[in-house]
């Protein structure tokens, strides 16, 4: 074991700026996959064939590839068909769109997991479909998906390790160049490990709260 407690603390203004590189990418995914997963849940189990056909196709393309792939194909294979993209707008697409299918796939079961008998009495009382969703449905949904959200969450904080192959100065990739420059392999990569504890501890302190306060599991 190669530990240098000097090098450990000499890296770890690197390793913070990297780690907020990581903070910024996951935000930003976390935001667009809640728009992606919330969107794609309700067509999921809509009534219009389409939607709900396109959203099944779209979950079932996006999960069935590796994320690593997802990547690459976006860094490598669009300036092939002339579209360029930078490194944090194809690290941020990436994690969207994958993290998307899974929140889609979890938005629609918090949708089933609610008695039919509500959008039938909803709309018993005049309400339309959309807005009986609204209203009734959706903000029950949301209680129940909660916790599987928040540990996508944390799912979605660790992948952004994979966006170092696209040359993004994230936490890992700041730990791989500190790794090169101190010619020290476990010392940074401490600090690495450290530093995605302490970004994905809180969040599962969290998950255990909303399970044990919605009695989900």
């Amino acid at each position: 074991m190669d530990f240098d407690l000097n090098i450990f603390l000499s890296t770890l203004p690197s390793l913070l700026r990297g780690a907020l590189v990581t903070i910024e990418l996951a935000t930003a995914s976390l935001v667009i996959a809640l728009i992606i997963g919330s969107l794609g849940g309700i067509a999921r189990v809509s009534s219009q064939w389409p939607l709900r056909w396109a959203a099944a196709i779209y979950v079932t393309v996006v999960r069935g590839v590796p994320l690593l792939m997802t990547l690459l194909f976006l860094y490598y294979g669009l300036p092939s068909a002339g579209i360029i993209l930078s490194a944090t707008t194809v690290g941020i697409l990436a994690l969207s769109l994958t993290a998307g299918a899974y929140m889609t796939e979890i938005v629609r079961a918090g949708i089933q997991s609610i008695d039919r008998g509500q959008m039938r009495a909803a709309r018993s009382l005049g309400m339309s479909y959309s807005l009986a969703m609204r209203r009734i449905i959706l903000p029950q949904t949301f209680r129940r998906v909660l916790p599987p959200i928040t540990n996508e969450a944390i799912t979605v904080i660790k992948n952004t390790a994979l966006v170092s192959v696209v040359a993004i100065s994230d936490l890992l990739r700041a730990g791989m160049e500190a790794m090169s420059w101190q010619a020290n392999t476990f010392s940074p990569f401490a600090g690495v490990a450290l530093i995605y504890l302490a970004l994905t501890l809180p969040l599962i302190g969290f998950n255990s709260w909303l399970e044990r306060r919605y009695r989900i599991i």
